[in-house]
């Protein structure tokens, strides 16, 4: 997959969506995260990573994540990203509907604030990857695109953001968002790297959904039908989005206002605090801000 380099923060080819085929960017021998997808077999594709190197990466993430509970899977992949990529931090997000993008894990509180501020902003190289279905490299937030994301981020000593859809781009599940401490391209060199771990991810994603993983360890398993399981995976990772949910049903009736402009509302007000959306609805359900109806 061609990546351009350059200043990924300004209006130029090289922060608009790489082109991306939407097929699995594994390749060599096995796929996806062994216990996860059944390490199943994949030719090898042209433009990909040799099969030694594919076979060592994957060799990692098996070891990385045997005995993984279901509920620590995605963040312990994020860890593995940033031991395997030239990259201080990283974190997935998955797409909720028409609400927020839900944060399923991330390397470090540090990813995780920037994950939870891209979704209240509801826009960045995170939330374009995964409506595009295509990756998106700001390699320099110099701020002349997404100011607050660039502002935030950079007190968080972030420079530069890499973004890889999780899934083809008719299908798209969320995005790998990569996070490094300089200005710079990622290295053509790491990409069939990251879009391994990006397949990892993705077939993570799916299994966990459908109740298909349970991790390795020696705890009790999850009683239940895949379904009930992969339903109560689900449920947990989205308690944060459901108090959003009931912060903006009470800014509607204290406002008046509909669903969409409520959570505009919230979110707006999230941003003028310099904070995020969840930590903005956790204080409307403690009565400590409230949103009048306009003048």
């Amino acid at each position: 997959m061609p990546v351009q380099s350059g200043n990924g923060d300004h209006a130029a080819p090289h922060d608009r969506p790489v082109p991306h085929r939407g097929r699995p960017p594994a390749t060599g021998e096995r796929v996806g995260v062994p216990g996860v997808t059944g390490g199943r077999a994949v030719p090898r594709a042209a433009g990909h990573a040799p099969v030694t190197e594919h076979a060592r990466v994957a060799d990692l993430l098996a070891e990385e994540t045997r005995g993984v509970p279901p509920d620590e899977l995605p963040a312990r992949l994020c860890a593995v990203a940033v031991d395997l990529l030239p990259v201080t931090g990283a974190s997935v997000s998955l797409l909720y509907g028409s609400g927020l993008p839900v944060r399923l894990g991330a390397s470090d509180p540090a990813a995780a604030r920037l994950a939870e501020l891209q979704a209240t902003l509801g826009d960045g190289p995170g939330p374009r990857a995964g409506t595009t279905g295509a990756p998106v490299f700001a390699s320099d937030l110099d701020g002349s695109r997404w100011p607050v994301l660039a502002r935030q981020a950079a007190e968080a000593g972030v420079r530069a953001v890499y973004s890889i859809p999780l899934g083809p781009d008719t299908a798209c599940l969320g995005s790998l968002d990569l996070y490094g401490d300089t200005p710079g391209a990622l290295d053509a060199g790491h990409m069939p790297t990251a879009l391994l771990l990006a397949g990892a991810l993705t077939a993570a994603v799916l299994a966990l959904a459908r109740g298909e993983y349970a991790g390795g360890g020696e705890g009790p398993r999850q009683a239940g039908t895949p379904e009930e399981k992969g339903a109560a995976w689900l449920d947990g990772l989205v308690a944060d989005h459901d108090t959003v949910f009931q912060a903006v049903g009470m800014i509607m009736v204290q406002s008046g206002a509909g669903p969409d402009e409520a959570l505009s509302r919230l979110r707006t007000h999230a941003v003028d605090r310099g904070s995020t959306a969840f930590d903005v609805a956790r204080e409307v359900l403690a009565h400590r801000v409230r949103f009048d109806p306009p003048r």
